[in-house]
């Protein structure tokens, strides 16, 4: 038999029998959208608490000036920001640098001695963003005038004021920032442009802090390499953080969840497999006179055989696909209710329907060939 006239008499096989075939189908379904399900949700939950532990700053680490061998205050050198950015695994890259001798003040009435332990910092535009800042009100920083953004401890400070008086110079406040828990030392600092700290305030243009986002997995081969590529001549007056606690965590949760969830879905289609093999064999007891009819018209074993696997991969299919649907649906619904971002692996939909089909294909094939050792004697009068 062609391929596709195989197709049609498993087909007429499954439709013969409309209620079993579908009960039949909505017990695999019922399976495998258990197990899309439970690996979905549980991919969603970790997804979430992913979200959760990327905004500790587990892939954060920061780079600052340490000490000279003669115990003196070493310097990054200009490019240590650059070159940062050029090593792989680092996808994002930004720098504060300290202005000193810098106080701001309310008014230009002020004495010069009470500076309120308030520090000047110069900015880089994409400083937010890779620390998980954000403003509480107001804009960032215009590079083009001399303007300001307060941390959130010195904007108490400081009172709401629209300008403050650094440098001999008014400032004009453009926006204030939420508390930053993965940087502290921005929430008591004054932050300006770059540029305009190196043109109104003699800014030497060297970074005093570089913060970076590097891949998960490699966060500690980044750090190997990181005092190196910030000052090659001088590593060892480079201090970098260490990584944070909580991506050891992280990686132990996402351990745990995936031994979690192979083993689920090992279950559910093991499940789902018994529920095939339950059909295809009572369906051989139920078809007897059938099998023995096409026999004595002259069917092979090896067709016989080849019907009843088709009927197994198809009714296997159906449930497998009907399944993968229902659970990712149900997921979707789950997620929605928690707030988490839904997510369900491509390899649990494509497993799903892929290994119920061929563990559909072995649960029928005992039926197959039972059914083929069937003489057409014994079957029609049996």
């Amino acid at each position: 038999m062609r391929p596709s006239d195989l197709v049609r008499l498993a087909s007429y096989g499954l439709q013969s029998r409309p209620t079993r075939a579908v009960l039949s189908a909505l017990g695999i379904a019922i399976g495998i959208a258990a197990m899309t399900a439970v690996v979905g949700i549980s991919s969603s939950s970790r997804a979430d608490l992913d979200r959760e532990m990327a905004a500790l700053g587990t892939n954060l680490l920061t780079v600052a000036p340490g000490q000279t061998m003669f115990g003196e205050q070493a310097v990054l050198p200009d490019s240590a920001l650059s070159m940062i950015k050029r090593i792989g695994p680092v996808h994002a890259a930004t720098a504060t640098g300290q202005v000193p001798q810098t106080a701001v003040y309310r008014t230009d009435k002020i004495p010069s001695g009470e500076t309120g332990g308030l520090s000047v910092l110069a900015a880089s535009p994409d400083l937010l963003a890779t620390v998980g800042g954000s403003l509480a009100h107001g804009s960032w920083l215009n590079p083009e005038h001399p303007t300001v953004v307060l941390g959130s401890t010195a904007a108490r400070r400081l009172g709401n004021v629209p300008s403050v008086y650094i440098g001999g110079r008014w400032w004009t406040v453009t926006g204030v920032l939420d508390p930053v828990p993965l940087a502290p030392e921005l929430d008591q600092s004054v932050l300006v442009g770059w540029e305009s700290a190196a043109t109104y305030l003699g800014f030497d243009g060297h970074p005093t802090t570089v913060y970076t986002r590097s891949a998960d997995a490699l966060v500690e081969a980044v750090r190997a390499v990181l005092a190196p590529t910030a000052n090659p001549s001088s590593p060892d007056e480079v201090k970098v953080s260490k990584p944070s606690d909580a991506l050891a965590a992280r990686r132990a949760t996402n351990d745990a969840f995936t031994a979690l969830l192979l083993g689920l879905g090992a279950v559910a289609l093991l499940v789902g497999g018994i529920g095939v093999a339950n059909t295809m064999v009572i369906s051989v007891l139920e078809r007897r006179a059938e099998i023995g009819l096409r026999r004595s018209l002259g069917a092979t074993r090896g067709q016989i055989r080849a019907q009843f696997v088709a009927e197994s991969l198809l009714l296997s299919l159906l449930g497998g696909a009907a399944g993968v649907l229902l659970g990712y649906l149900v997921t979707g619904l789950y997620a929605v209710t928690r707030a988490w971002p839904t997510v369900v692996p491509l390899w649990a939909l494509l497993g799903g329907v892929g290994a119920t089909v061929v563990i559909g294909a072995i649960a029928g094939w005992y039926p197959a060939v039972r059914a083929a050792r069937l003489s057409p004697t014994e079957a029609l009068t049996g």
